[in-house]
């Protein structure tokens, strides 16, 4: 059933401009595969599936291969910059606060930077906790996510 209505989902998106979870799951229930709102955002994430603007100044989700790579990361790097609001550290660990439902986006794109140093990202609601390499390396690593963040203000 999962994967029957993950391909559905890709279907979807290819023939009509889907722009919120709201959206998708609308347009399921009109084709007879009953989901709730937390089954779709759960199968965006497992999708990897990306917001990106529309021509109308609206945004829709597309499969991240259809992206230019460079789009995503300009606008993952517009949402980090824009969404964290402290970063703190202990050790290797880095706690970067965000606004409300933006840490994962926030975790994507550091994720998708490949820094070496940081060796994974988890993210929660409103925090992402990232684990540096070594501790030494972690005020490189804050430096540059906080250059990130003026730059791009």
């Amino acid at each position: 059933m999962k994967s029957r209505r993950q391909m559905r989902i890709l279907s979807l998106l290819k023939d009509s401009d889907i722009g919120t979870q709201n959206d998708l799951v609308e347009a399921l229930t009109a084709e007879g595969i009953k989901v709730t709102q937390a089954t779709v955002s759960r199968d965006i994430k497992e999708l990897g599936l990306v917001k990106v603007s529309t021509e109308a100044d609206g945004y829709r989700y597309v499969e991240p291969s259809s992206v230019k790579k460079q789009e995503v990361s300009d606008q993952l790097l517009l949402t980090l910059s824009s969404s964290v609001t402290d970063i703190k550290s202990s050790d290797c660990m880095l706690v970067i606060d965000t606004l409300p439902a933006t840490a994962q986006i926030v975790a994507e794109a550091i994720d998708a930077l490949r820094w070496e140093q940081v060796l994974g990202t988890l993210a929660g609601e409103r925090t992402v906790f990232a684990v540096v390499r070594s501790k030494e390396e972690v005020p490189e690593v804050v430096g540059h996510l906080m250059e990130l963040c003026s730059k791009h203000r």
